[in-house]
């Protein structure tokens, strides 16, 4: 049996915060198995007790899970889709997860899965600036003066792209840092310096980094790396 103090359970299951929820007790508007309960120092346990806030039910929140994936070349990113392999299909959770961004399906490497909306929000949003790095093979040798278009900002759909990172690696080889993520964005700057994509793959989202997770595996990230992309 786990106890955990009221308004603490409240706080995280989502009703309000530590604060407002100290409020709610003392207004008598909490009860335990029934009871009212108007002592700041009481516990609950969330797994056996019913706790409700005027005379609604209160649930202990979903437990948050957060997944680095090695995704292979094949497989989509999607939670549903007849026919095709997901990127669901290689992470065995009792938890519904579902992926943070996208890579396409011939795309491979870092992929995050959560059931946190919170870290959605924060990895997805362009406001935050938290930084994608991919290596990427193309068809042809490629030119500095193409990596430097790229690294500069190039017009695709309509818009610019913002400047990017770019490091040479080999005559058809280099890597790229993006604080964004458009539709095949790399896909699509490659094909309009007339060079076509090869292999791409991600090798890093934000301080998580893929490393030697193998292909088609995942592992739970760390406490440190949760609190990390979440601060």
């Amino acid at each position: 049996m786990t106890l955990m103090r009221l308004q603490k359970f409240l706080s995280a299951a989502g009703v309000c915060s530590r604060r407002k929820a100290e409020d709610l007790i003392h207004a008598g508007r909490v009860r335990v198995n029934g009871q009212v309960v108007v002592a700041l120092g009481a516990k609950t346990d969330p797994q056996t007790d019913r706790v409700s806030v005027d005379g609604q039910a209160v649930r202990p929140a979903e437990r948050m899970i957060y997944i680095a994936l090695n995704k292979p070349r094949g497989y989509v990113c999607s939670c549903r889709h007849a026919g095709k392999k997901i990127v669901l299909d290689l992470v065995d959770v009792s938890e519904r997860v579902y992926p943070v961004g996208r890579l396409d399906k011939e795309s491979t490497g870092l992929l995050l899965l959560t059931n946190d909306g919170r870290l959605h929000l924060k990895l997805s949003h362009p406001s935050f600036d938290h930084e994608k790095e991919y290596e990427v093979v193309v068809e042809r040798p490629i030119s500095d003066g193409a990596l430097r278009r790229m690294a500069e900002g190039m017009p695709i759909l309509n818009t610019r792209t913002r400047p990017a990172v770019v490091h040479r690696i080999g005559e058809r080889h280099f890597r790229i840092v993006l604080k964004e993520g458009r539709n095949r964005q790399i896909r699509r700057m490659v094909s309009r310096l007339g060079n076509e994509v090869v292999e791409l793959r991600r090798i890093r989202v934000a301080h998580i980094r893929l490393d030697r997770l193998p292909e088609g595996k995942w592992r739970h990230l760390t406490d440190p790396e949760v609190r990390a992309l979440l601060s």
